[in-house]
């Protein structure tokens, strides 16, 4: 498999850090954001392969940083990953692009497919 660059955006210190951790574990290289702002400078940055975004942060929350994203980087595959949303956010964040959108706790696994999943159906896309 190879390692993937994730960038991680997420307000939940402790989380996001475990969560790199694991993807670290895994043989990916996870970057780190915990602001929407710094999230959008990691993705200039780093150019990651997909974004994992949580919904709920403040400053700018993860829909504001979803839109953000499909303006600069249109075809980067977005994950949502929160704790946080109901329906209404889930249709939101899935118009505006996500390609997914997963409740916390979820899995590492679970995540991963999710990633490989997103990632295969945008190699596909014409």
């Amino acid at each position: 498999m190879t390692p993937l660059t994730i960038c991680l955006i997420d307000d939940e210190e402790g989380f996001v850090t475990t969560l790199a951790e694991r993807l670290e574990l895994r043989g990916h290289h996870p970057v780190v954001a915990l602001t929407g702002e710094e999230g959008l400078s990691c993705i200039a940055e780093h150019a990651p392969h997909i974004v994992v975004l949580d919904l709920r942060m403040p400053g700018m929350g993860g829909m504001e940083t979803l839109r953000r994203i499909r303006t600069t980087w249109p075809d980067l595959p977005v994950v949502m990953l929160s704790g946080h949303g109901g329906e209404a956010e889930i249709k939101s964040c899935l118009h505006l692009g996500a390609k997914a959108y997963l409740k916390k706790p979820t899995h590492i696994d679970t995540l991963l497919e999710v990633i490989h999943t997103a990632l295969q159906a945008q190699r596909t896309t014409p």
